[in-house]
């Protein structure tokens, strides 16, 4: 089983743009926004799209704010807001940015399709739009991310991994993500590359909103329409489903392999508790540093060539500048190298008196 997808040190992923000094035009930015060069007092723009998955405003939001401070002298602002998974109000968010005059926009896409119209409001109002861990449509001039079909792929291997050469013996579920984001259709084809031909997929869901209580209640159609005892793996594409998928598992009395992904503290929890079996680790200062770096740079009319070392077709944009960041299959056997080590959980955050026996077993003390 491949443990690590593609395991690169951070320091390596994000390639700083302050002494980069190059004047010359990104390729990416557009002439309105870069013709007049900027110093340090830009105005950044964050709109990220719902507060129900943890990372977004315990870790993306003050990893990017404390690197636009870094890289602009403590000059630069960002302003925030978040969609709430609505991509109306997304809209109206970019409006009000274009409104505010920022000078360049961070976007996360509730839905990468709808957001195609502001994307190219903000075009036309001089502001570059940096597409932020999903590829937003439109005419966006920079895009950071991780390596999503690989996350797909890393999952899929684990529960292969996980079920042996029982991988046949009964049937699988998969919780796919919601079909508004494009990374939920990478995941999947990723996944099912993996598995395709060695897994028997008795049931599929493309989970709305990927909220927890949607997957819960497509798991518990699942478990009604295969019967409990021919259920022997769940692909979960991330961690907040597959606590909902867990639950109904319980409830049922089923204990098989659950894959999950973003190393939410939750889901690392019940990872060394033996209820999950892995998730996908995505480093996020490396991604949140990129976006704040590529922002930057549109902002101040310098090249992205030192950031953007990928290109990425969108279904309206061919050659996109881009950095895909790598991730890493994370199990019991590499929690303390990882999140720990790399200071997204402190040992006391994740051995709480309910998992302090687990810890102990796991060598996390």
């Amino acid at each position: 089983m491949r443990r690590a997808a593609v395991a690169v040190a951070a320091g390596a992923m994000a390639v700083s743009l302050a002494a980069c000094g190059s004047a010359k035009e990104s390729k990416g930015s557009d002439s309105s926004a870069s013709s007049e060069k900027k110093g340090d007092a830009i105005k950044v723009g964050l709109l990220l799209p719902e507060n129900q998955t943890a990372r977004y405003e315990s870790f993306d939001k003050p990893l990017i704010e404390k690197k636009v401070a870094e890289l602009t002298n403590n000059k630069g602002t960002v302003v925030y807001a978040n969609a709430k998974q609505d991509a109306s109000t997304q809209s109206q968010q970019v409006d009000t940015m274009i409104t505010n005059k920022v000078d360049v926009l961070i976007v996360d896409a509730v839905d990468s399709a709808a957001i195609k119209n502001s994307v190219q409001k903000a075009k036309d109002a001089g502001i570059p739009v940096v597409a932020y861990d999903r590829l937003a449509q439109g005419p966006i001039s920079a895009y950071t991310s991780f390596d999503n079909k690989t996350v797909g792929k890393t999952q899929g291997e684990a529960l292969l991994g996980a079920l042996g050469s029982k991988a046949k013996s009964g049937k699988i579920v998969m919780m796919n993500g919601s079909v508004t984001d494009p990374n939920a259709a990478q995941f999947k084809a990723g996944a099912h590359e993996v598995l395709d031909g060695k897994v028997n997929v008795g049931k599929e869901y493309d989970t709305k909103e990927w909220k927890p209580e949607n997957a819960n209640a497509n798991m518990e159609a699942a478990i009604s329409a295969l019967g409990k005892k021919n259920i022997i793996g769940v692909y979960s594409a991330n961690d907040g489903m597959a606590g909902g998928i867990i639950t109904a598992l319980k409830a049922a009395g089923i204990k098989v392999p659950v894959t999950g992904q973003d190393a939410e503290l939750a889901g690392v929890q019940r990872i060394l508790a033996g209820e999950q079996f892995m998730s996908v680790y995505k480093p996020y200062a490396p991604e949140a540093d990129a976006a704040a770096e590529l922002a930057v740079a549109l902002a101040q009319g310098k090249s992205l060539d030192s950031v953007a070392k990928d290109k990425v077709d969108s279904p309206t944009d061919k050659q996109i500048p881009s950095l895909l960041v790598p991730v890493t299959s994370l199990t019991k056997d590499n929690i303390k190298d990882t999140v720990v080590k790399d200071g997204l959980y402190k040992v006391e955050d994740i051995c709480t008196p309910a998992y302090a026996a687990a810890c102990k077993k796991a060598g996390l003390q």
